[in-house]
């Protein structure tokens, strides 16, 4: 591999020739020289957020009269739209519900693995996001599985096709039961209706599998944007698809700048027209919200448009604010897209979406992630179900053209509100123009008075513990709910990935190094209102929602876990939540403890991480067990 500055590790090649395919070994040399420049944001990251956390600042706007970082555009031109941006392509135009979810399973045969393709395609969303970051887990090789699938499924290969059948055959007798008629009536037909969309992990993430010829870990984003495009974009090109990737944790329009950057050079290595890549970002950080223009304008004709999510968003303003003694967030379940900062990022996001280019072009708002599974009990799912499509009516209110679910089950429940609707966007809806005044960056960092009580603590806790068990297990996208409610069928499971664990590790590291006060008694722990978190409490809450898993049946917790990945997911969250610091990333915690079962090994990386962290201010991302 010498020749193509790329080395891959074990006998990764061979085993995935399909993939890693001389063109695409030779795109990835191609793109191997960016990985310097991903792994220099992510020190000036870690610098900028160590300095504001040093001097107790905020984040604040871009001078408009500077220059954004790595271009020659003018802030104040990002911010009046004078800059060229993208046309929205056909396929783009109606996107009323996109689903979102892996495209691989943990230790499965190809033919189980590749269903989930089956069920995006069938479940007539009208896209569907395969996630490569987040929601697909990232033990042995799946992330390998993960792009064999997708290749396999666009190109209608006859082992997908085979699958597919069968699963609109079980789709139907779902949807016939719950909803009264079968969701696939032309299963070929139908696996043409979805748009395919393909999510990159960050570039705060490395790839297990290939380092570049100096021996660093590839940034991820470079091998998914690679991998992805170059095996699909003929398939994609002959059936008339955009090639569409979302952009995930994006902070500044400089990182933005880079991806613009990385996207126009695979471009020209495969002889396209620059901007034939499309590009959603998804907000997920605090800084972004404060240069959407800026984002928009370095990305020129890649991007048509934004998604507001909730999780990532609140770990974002969490660890913005971790200086901030005076900034506490409440219980998980109180900071809904209609709490305070969350209002206010969502606002800012489609005044931006909403502001014209130079060519007169919008772009889209795809709302938010509906969690909700209807598997329960039939009072259970029926309040569940209402208060998923009155979550729909709101954001469609307000302005979106779409949302996200995140289980095929929910497509039709949800999509019928923006059908009775009819129009295909909301596309140069008229709303007031974006500003800059230090009242906007109050109000996205505005915290408003909602409950802190020790069921919150409880819930944040067993779900969080939950969590790490199961991305040990290789599953990033997990059915979760607390273990109190393990046997309550009222109580529905949500479909919950990375951002889950890492909000509510990030909460409970709040409470605790900034003291937080109880809003209501509790008659278990003895606790009164306006007590607060203390260390002996939050100990005594984490071992005995760590015992109820341990006493939880298979169902809620593999019972093989409980000897191997549970007590190393205990052993994160309990140092992630006492840390003197806090640590940027949950998921880095995790990483370096994949295909590890042995606790006392576990320990020894925990402690290696936060030492260098500590010491160096320098995260460890790399796969430790990848000696090239």
């Amino acid at each position: 591999m010498s020749n193509l500055n790329i080395i891959i590790r074990d006998n990764l090649q061979t085993e995935y020739n399909d993939v890693y395919t001389p063109e695409a070994l030779a795109a990835l040399s191609h793109m191997a020289h960016f990985n310097n420049d991903v792994k220099d944001l992510m020190t000036k990251r870690i610098q900028r957020r160590s300095e504001r956390q040093k001097n107790k600042q905020r984040i604040t706007f871009y001078d408009p009269e500077s220059s954004i970082p790595r271009t020659n555009i003018k802030v104040q031109d990002a911010r009046d739209g004078r800059f060229e941006g993208s046309e929205i392509p056909a396929d783009l135009q109606r996107q009323w519900i996109q689903g979102t979810g892996p495209a691989a399973k943990p230790n499965a045969s190809l033919e189980s693995s590749i269903r989930n393709v089956a069920y995006a395609l069938l479940s007539g969303a009208d896209g569907w996001m395969f996630d490569g970051e987040d929601a697909l887990g990232q033990i042995d090789s799946m992330s390998l599985d993960n792009q064999r699938n997708l290749k396999l499924a666009i190109r209608k290969d006859p082992v997908f096709l085979k699958v597919a059948e069968q699963v609109a055959g079980e789709m139907n007798r779902w949807s016939e039961g719950f909803l009264g008629y079968p969701m696939v009536k032309d299963w070929k037909q139908q696996l043409d209706f979805t748009t395919k969309i393909f999510r990159c992990r960050g570039l705060h993430l490395d790839d297990r599998h290939i380092r570049d010829f100096d021996g660093l870990a590839l940034a991820a984003s470079i091998a998914d944007l690679t991998l992805y495009v170059v095996n699909n974009y003929q398939e994609l090109n002959k059936a008339g698809s955009s090639i569409v990737l979302y952009l995930p944790k994006i902070q500044t329009a400089e990182e933005a700048a880079l991806w613009n950057e990385m996207l126009t050079a695979l471009e020209a290595h495969l002889g396209m027209t620059e901007g034939t890549i499309k590009v959603y970002l998804l907000v997920e950080q605090l800084e972004a919200t404060h240069m959407l223009m800026e984002i928009r304008a370095v990305l020129g004709r890649h991007f048509v448009g934004y998604n507001t999510g909730r999780w990532d968003y609140i770990n974002s303003v969490s660890d913005a604010m971790a200086w901030d003694k005076t900034f506490i967030n409440p219980n998980i379940e109180s900071i809904t897209m209609t709490y305070g900062y969350m209002r206010n990022y969502e606002d800012r996001v489609r005044r931006a979406v909403n502001t014209p280019d130079i060519n007169g072009n919008f772009a889209l708002w795809q709302g938010g992630m509906e969690p909700n599974i209807p598997v329960g009990s039939a009072e259970g799912v029926s309040s569940s179900m209402q208060k998923a499509v009155a979550g729909a009516e709101r954001e469609q209110r307000e302005g979106a053209s779409g949302k996200w679910v995140a289980h095929w089950k929910m497509v039709n429940i949800v999509r019928p509100v923006w059908e009775k609707v009819g129009e295909p966007n909301q596309l140069g809806r008229k709303f007031p123009a974006l500003t800059y005044t230090q009242e906007d960056a109050d109000g996205l960092i505005l915290i408003e008075p909602a409950p802190i009580t020790i069921r919150g603590a409880r819930n944040l806790l067993s779900v969080a513990l939950q969590y790490g068990n199961a991305f040990g297990q290789g599953m990033q996208a997990a059915a979760l709910k607390a273990a109190d409610y393990f046997g309550n069928d009222d109580i529905l499971y949500l479909m919950e990935d990375m951002a889950t664990g890492e909000i509510r590790l990030s909460i409970v590291w709040e409470w605790l190094s900034k003291g937080a006060k109880f809003t209501e008694d509790d008659s278990e722990t003895g606790v009164k209102a306006g007590d607060t978190f203390t260390r002996e409490l939050l100990e005594r809450l984490m071992e005995e929602e760590y015992s109820k898993l341990l006493k939880a049946g298979n169902k809620d917790v593999y019972e093989a876990s409980k000897t191997t990945t549970l007590p190393i997911s205990k052993e994160i969250a309990d140092i992630y939540v006492v840390n003197e610091y806090k640590i940027p990333w949950f998921i880095d915690l995790l990483n370096i403890n994949l295909n590890n079962s042995d606790l006392e090994i576990a320990q020894n990386r925990i402690k290696k991480y936060t030492t260098e962290f500590k010491d160096k201010g320098k995260r460890i991302t790399e796969n430790l067990d990848f000696v090239p």
